[in-house]
């Protein structure tokens, strides 16, 4: 499959747009079609579907918060791709970064701090755990050779396992026990270091996460697209050989691309954290960054393709959550929906090359 998804990036953005759109529907329909073997009328779960989707304003906030942290994940994913860097990590990229949000938001001095700086040092230090822990993989495969797809995916274990060593010590970040009842999980984070509701409504809670992904997005536009570095994270991506006999360094120059890779992704952790769950707790990434992994795959290294890509798993989760509950079907045929989505991508573009190769 890494063959075929290689083959994929290569593709002219005219055949890549057409043959997302075609797995993507594909994927819809035998998620249709697998409705329908279980006795679900498909009528009934497409319309629970759309309401816990973007069925009120409720469900559509939710549905873009949830859009917010996958397109965090996937800008990431697509930076470190530009140097032909493959960042899998971030599931624990986001688990570093909910750690860090929490620990900083908890600590006193920071809830007093005016102009928004109680909920900005939270994310700017979740930014710099995940930038490290991207960082470490960087350094793994400078110094030593270490696969990227390794490192960082061993890494996500650790970081998983992280969060939940912190909520289950309260040395660490578990809320003290008062009942043997008391789960493991932190104290609330005050509410200055939440982030703020774009509307001042809790009915549409869009919170200010929105306009700073927003902004990063044009910002890795911008890099990627227009600037030296872009250029040089695409010289060391297409020869590293030559881009170093040019003078480039491409030891750093890769350990830089992972390094914000993971502060995109730790970023998104502090949104998940300081948006709308507000306590750390075992598990509390929920896999978004394996989401993120396929919302960078479909982009195909665009930017704009991310976006749309985010939506698309945006929606797909909370309308997946809410057919769950009013009509029995498994948000599991979400994640069925998004393995096909790609393993549709890996086909085609293992088919493309095979029909190149015999012309």
């Amino acid at each position: 499959m890494s063959a075929g998804l290689s083959v994929w990036r290569g593709l002219r953005p005219g055949p890549a747009l057409g043959i997302s759109v075609a797995a993507v529907a594909a994927a819809m329909a035998i998620g249709g079609v697998l409705v329908a073997l279980m006795g679900v009328p498909v009528g009934e779960a497409v319309a629970a579907f759309a309401d816990g989707a973007w069925g009120s304003p409720y469900a559509l906030s939710a549905s873009i918060n949830r859009a917010l942290v996958l397109m965090l994940v996937g800008l990431g994913f697509v930076f470190a791709e530009r140097a032909n860097l493959t960042n899998v990590g971030g599931e624990g990229q986001i688990a570093v970064g909910g750690i860090a949000a929490t620990a900083l938001a908890l600590w006193a001095p920071v809830a007093g701090l005016p102009l928004g700086l109680a909920f900005m040092v939270p994310l700017l230090g979740a930014c710099l755990a995940g930038a490290l822990w991207g960082g470490l993989a960087g350094v793994l495969k400078a110094r030593a050779g270490t696969n990227e797809v390794i490192a960082t995916l061993l890494l996500s274990f650790i970081a998983v396992w992280m969060v939940y060593g912190s909520v289950q010590s309260e040395q660490l970040l578990r809320r003290p026990m008062t009942t043997s009842a008391t789960l493991p999980e932190s104290l609330e984070i005050p509410a200055a270091t939440q982030l703020p509701l774009l509307l001042g409504d809790a009915s549409m809670p869009l919170h200010a996460g929105l306009p700073i992904g927003l902004a990063l997005a044009v910002l890795v536009a911008v890099v990627l697209g227009y600037t030296v570095l872009g250029v040089r994270l695409r010289a060391i991506g297409l020869n590293p050989l030559a881009a170093r006999r040019a003078g480039m360094p491409v030891e750093r120059l890769a350990v830089g691309a992972l390094c914000a890779a993971g502060a995109l992704g730790g970023l998104a952790g502090a949104c998940m954290l300081q948006g709308e769950q507000y306590t750390l707790k075992a598990g509390f990434s929920s896999g978004y960054g394996f989401d993120g992994l396929v919302v960078g795959l479909l982009a195909r290294g665009s930017v704009p393709g991310v976006v749309a890509g985010a939506l698309l798993f945006g929606f797909l989760r909370s309308g997946g959550i809410n057919m769950e509950m009013a009509t029995q079907v498994p948000t599991a045929l979400v994640v069925v929906i998004q393995g096909l989505i790609i393993v549709i991508l890996a086909g085609a573009a293992l088919a493309i090359q095979r029909l190149e190769a015999r012309r």
